[in-house]
């Protein structure tokens, strides 16, 4: 029964990207807050409907840590459940992520209108070039960025290798560094279709000051906090 609702449920997704993209291509003369406010609909229909479809709900910790001013979310990846859910625990983001992703057709258009930082990953200078000069200007502008330091998605009870993109962002610019962990893997696995019911926990973890710090000891920081808080909330599942 599992498997229908979850085929049930990537259908929908499927289906309902199609048709959202369409209006959401429509926003392109509005300000990016308004972009963002109706683009990101979409994250919040699907967490709704795979509650209501799969069973599948979620429960926010340390939701006091978020700070008042724009910042950094560093957060854990293990699955796609997080694209959706920092959507509607956060304050609006922009995403570093592949420039290829902006070419899938509907689902990519419509995420150009959120200005990403779309970075080419074979060419590092440059990339990293870009997320210091959009991030800062991204985060000046009020805007949060959010990163996955692991940079791909890593399976539950893994460690990926925690790269500094996102701590040197903090360096250069000064803004806060939230770590972000979570088990969305335990539930929605990687490369697999099927969607487990449950509760995910998502943890806030505590900001971190960049100020004085190297992003070699951000870096340390961050995967520290994330990495401790994934043993925590692993015994919760």
């Amino acid at each position: 029964m599992q498997k229908i609702k979850s085929f049930v449920f990537f259908s929908n997704m499927v289906i309902s990207a199609i048709i959202f993209s369409i209006p959401a291509l429509l926003t392109f003369p509005l300000p990016f807050e308004k972009r963002y406010a109706f683009i990101s609909q979409w994250a919040r229909y699907n967490i709704w409907a795979l509650g209501k479809i799969c069973g599948l709900t979620f429960v926010v910790k340390g939701a006091e840590n978020i700070p008042a001013e724009a910042s950094i979310i560093l957060c854990k990846h293990q699955s796609t459940w997080e694209t959706y859910a920092l959507q509607l625990i956060f304050p609006p983001q922009i995403w570093v992520l592949k420039k290829a992703l902006l070419k899938v057709p509907f689902f990519g258009w419509a995420l150009g209108l959120l200005e990403p930082i779309a970075i080419d990953r074979s060419v590092r200078k440059k990339a990293m070039q870009q997320i210091l000069e959009q991030g800062k200007t991204r985060l000046d502008n009020g805007r949060w960025v959010v990163l996955f330091p692991e940079g791909t998605r890593i399976a539950p009870g893994k460690r990926g290798n925690y790269k500094l993109g996102g701590a040197r962002l903090a360096e250069h610019t000064g803004h806060l560094a939230v770590p972000v962990a979570h088990n969305a893997g335990e539930f929605w696995p990687k490369h697999s279709m099927r969607k487990n019911p449950g509760v995910i926990t998502l943890s806030i973890l505590c900001p971190i000051d960049p100020n004085g710090k190297t992003a070699a000891e951000i870096g340390e920081l961050v995967e520290t906090s994330i990495e401790n808080e994934m043993q925590v909330i692993t015994t919760l599942s």
